[in-house]
């Protein structure tokens, strides 16, 4: 019996603050409160997991960008090798071409200078009563031109091997010169379709952020019209005219050269919208 009163009056210590009036709704809201914390803990971890995939992707993506420069650089330079390589190489060859020049030059030097110690030692011998057979002379001139005609032989030979080689060195200077010139280009064409890029960005967004373009044809339609009908080119070019006015005018101002941008928000729920 007194184990049972004692198991009584636990009870209803137990069920006494149920019954005491507030008490189910203080139960309710701490309930809520701990429900809208565990959806908090969630969509935090949600968020978190959704920035760490999106670091991931950003720097898979400038690793993919780094890869692509270094590969781009790499090739470059083996260009640039391959172009100094083929140079040196005719460069080489060229100053071969010139040595073999200037021996054939000096061996046509040491021809006539042999020429002219025959004449004189023959004239010394003649005034001496000495004078060689006729057929040493002929033997002598036959071998000098002989040599002469081999000379000028190699002589031609060499200035053709030199002509094909300055033409061959100067193609090669026009095409680096080419290339130079296409990679100014394409830089610029770059660099405009960049600030294009931006432009475009700036007045219509971010084509990432909006992918359907389809939904932004119509204003495109519209804003290109002229380019397609003449009729919408001269009424166009009418309303323009109306504001064509000196950039001093008090009551107007020119046609601004190209797109006329937004200017930065001036505070942070102007900035909210932008974004």
């Amino acid at each position: 019996r007194e184990e049972a009163e004692a198991a009584r009056r636990e009870l209803r210590e137990i069920v006494r603050p149920l019954r005491e009036p507030g008490y189910r709704e203080a139960l309710r809201r701490k309930a809520e409160r701990a429900r809208k914390r565990r959806l908090r803990l969630q969509r935090r971890k949600q968020e978190a997991k959704a920035a760490k995939e999106e670091e991931a992707a950003r720097a898979a993506e400038r690793e993919a960008k780094i890869d692509q420069w270094r590969a781009k650089c790499i090739q470059e330079v083996e260009e640039k090798n391959r172009e100094q390589e083929l140079k040196a190489a005719a460069d080489s060859v060229l100053s071969e071409v010139r040595k073999k020049q200037a021996d054939t030059k000096r061996m046509v030097d040491i021809l006539r200078a042999l020429e002219k110690l025959r004449k004189l030692r023959k004239e010394a011998a003649g005034r001496k009563g000495v004078c060689p057979p006729p057929s040493a002379d002929e033997a002598f001139e036959s071998q000098v031109e002989s040599l002469k005609t081999l000379l000028k032989n190699r002589t031609e030979l060499y200035e053709a091997e030199e002509r094909a080689l300055r033409v061959m060195l100067e193609g090669e200077q026009e095409e680096e010169r080419k290339r130079d010139m296409e990679k100014k280009q394409k830089k610029e064409r770059e660099k405009l379709l960049q600030q294009k890029l931006e432009i475009d960005s700036k007045l219509f967004g971010d084509p990432d952020e909006f992918p359907l373009a389809h939904l932004l044809q119509p204003f495109r339609e519209y804003y290109l019209q002229a380019e397609h009908s003449v009729a919408a080119l001269i009424q166009i070019r009418h309303e323009w005219d109306q504001y064509l006015v000196p950039a001093d005018h008090p009551e107007g101002s020119c046609i601004p050269p190209g797109w006329v941008l937004p200017s930065l928000p001036t505070n942070d729920t102007w900035a909210t919208a932008v974004r």
